[in-house]
């Protein structure tokens, strides 16, 4: 029996807001009073975040997979099969921006590896530990990212 476009809708969004809170189960980091930024103390603490938020992502490949292989079907009727094949598409180009995001996960990863890790690229100032839970893969400090999207929207208007 086909699935209808809401339930198609409401799988693909509770996929998504599963693989997003997935990231967000960690325990924020308190520094102490006088502490050294990113010592090894927090950079195993955001080593330990991203290798769990890659490891989602992987799950998430490997559950698109077998979804795809449990749920192909060849639909007599063409609506079906297209509504079919847009879900498909739809989980296809969201593996595909997971697939990026993996990527900019194994860079970061490195970066943590040679001690680069936590300071803007721009202006080489601290990001902050809590710009960093919240975006662990972040390479701008708050300022310079501001900086950066109005350049970006003047740029294309």
């Amino acid at each position: 029996m086909p699935k209808t476009e809401q339930q198609t809708t409401t799988k693909a969004t509770a996929k998504k807001q599963s693989a997003n809170t997935e990231f967000k189960s960690f325990e924020p980091y308190k520094p102490k009073r006088g502490e050294e930024y990113m010592n090894e103390k927090q950079r195993e603490h955001f080593r330990g975040i991203l290798l769990n938020w890659k490891s989602d992502l992987m799950q998430e490949v490997d559950r698109t997979v077998t979804h795809m292989k449990d749920e192909a079907a060849n639909f007599p009727d063409p609506a079906d099969r297209a509504t079919q094949e847009e879900e498909f598409s739809l989980e296809l180009r969201t593996r595909d921006r997971e697939r990026k995001l993996i990527k900019k996960i194994d860079s970061t990863i490195e970066r943590l590896n040679q001690d680069d890790y936590g300071f803007c690229d721009a202006c080489g100032v601290e990001i902050g530990i809590k710009r960093l839970e919240a975006r662990p893969t972040a390479t701008l400090c708050i300022d310079c990212k501001t900086l950066d999207e109005i350049k970006e929207k003047q740029v294309l208007g």
